[in-house]
């Protein structure tokens, strides 16, 4: 909105100039983000816990029990900061920036039917997974056959460390990138157990992602870096910055001790939208490595039930996810948050290098 509106007065008014910038309307999506969740966060909050929207807490986590009450739902509180900046702060004339809020409010739309489902309807198991799984799928196969139309899109994948590997899946790119956008929403989902463990490296990755989908929109700094140029998909960059700020906003509120969860309306909307700008940024595979932290997460609940039935119920872990391990290990709630922090932007600032080491 003030991009259309500012940046026709530039012929008049050079100072209008600094509109056209991508970096500088990121910057000030961030801030704005920022701004709107640390003001409204307070009020969203106090609304959740009128309509009574408190998490269930496991019973076989019993440093958790002090939990028990706190609201959910404060995903909403991103949606709420991201939205109006990306609106405020984007060319709205560009395809991209539709399609990833597209993926963003889709995916958070399965994430509040669910929680909707076990807060609100006290059903605590919330939707079957058969029903969550057909809702990711539906959003994610739509917004990547309608990025398919795209001219300026190819189907033609990047390696990471080879940049004369390019295979093209053709059709098969199709449910490739489904799969991308669904396995990320639901990594997330299963990172988010402890106060800012998944908020912490969501926003780590999104900075992250700002790099690699602002160098992609840019041809000359994509054709130097050797890497899969996407004509006008630099815009999305405004996004990524809206979503680090609404992001931190929410961690103002979600560090531990935690005021308010993010429920699924939060951890599916975020991991979408991740999976889907790895997508635009043709950066496919290094999403694994940017989003190690929901990887391991993920993978230790895939080797906790694979071992349960094989051993006829023996476990690997304590208790999985991951982080649940170490806490029954006894390690502070906070001390394994920090360290995740840690590891997520260790491995961000690793993909980061592949830009090079091609």
């Amino acid at each position: 909105m003030i991009y259309h509106l500012l940046v026709p007065l530039a012929a008049q008014f050079t100072l209008f100039n600094v509109f056209r910038y991508i970096t500088f309307r990121s910057v000030y999506a961030l801030l704005t983000a920022l701004v709107i969740s640390v003001l409204f966060g307070p009020r969203l909050i106090e609304w959740l816990k009128a309509l009574r929207c408190r998490q269930h807490i496991l019973q076989e986590v019993t440093c958790h029990q002090a939990k028990e009450g706190t609201p959910t739902m404060g995903g909403l509180i991103i949606a709420a900061a991201l939205v109006p900046s990306v609106l405020l702060w984007a060319d709205l004339t560009n395809v991209y920036i539709w399609l990833t809020l597209l993926v963003f409010l889709g995916f958070g739309a399965v994430g509040f039917w669910d929680d909707y489902t076990k807060v609100v309807k006290k059903q605590n198991k919330g939707i079957s997974p058969r029903a969550k799984l057909a809702g990711q799928l539906l959003v994610a196969g739509a917004a990547i056959t309608l990025l398919l139309f795209q001219p300026a899109y190819s189907t033609m994948l990047s390696v990471p460390f080879f940049k004369h590997i390019h295979p093209n899946l053709g059709l098969f790119y199709v449910p490739f990138a489904v799969l991308v956008l669904v396995a990320a929403s639901n990594a997330v989902n299963l990172t988010d157990g402890l106060d800012g463990l998944a908020i912490g490296p969501v926003v780590v990755s999104a900075a992250c992602f700002a790099l690699f989908i602002y160098a992609a929109g840019n041809a000359v700094i994509a054709q130097y870096l050797n890497i899969t140029p996407v004509p006008g998909v630099g815009e999305v960059t405004v996004f990524c910055g809206a979503l680090v700020g609404a992001g931190l906003g929410f961690l103002w509120f979600n560090a531990y001790p935690a005021q308010v969860f993010m429920g699924d309306v939060g951890s599916l909307s975020l991991g979408g939208t991740l999976g889907f700008i790895a997508v635009l940024a043709k950066q496919e595979l290094i999403l694994a490595l940017v989003g190690g932290v929901f990887v391991f997460e993920t993978l230790s609940v895939i080797l906790q039930v694979g071992y349960f039935k094989m051993t006829g119920g023996k476990r690997f872990f304590r208790m999985a996810p991951l982080h649940h391990h170490f806490e029954l290990k006894g390690i502070p709630e906070s001390k394994i948050i920090i360290r995740f922090w840690i590891l997520s932007i260790l491995m961000a600032l690793m993909a980061l290098s592949t830009l090079k080491l091609r």
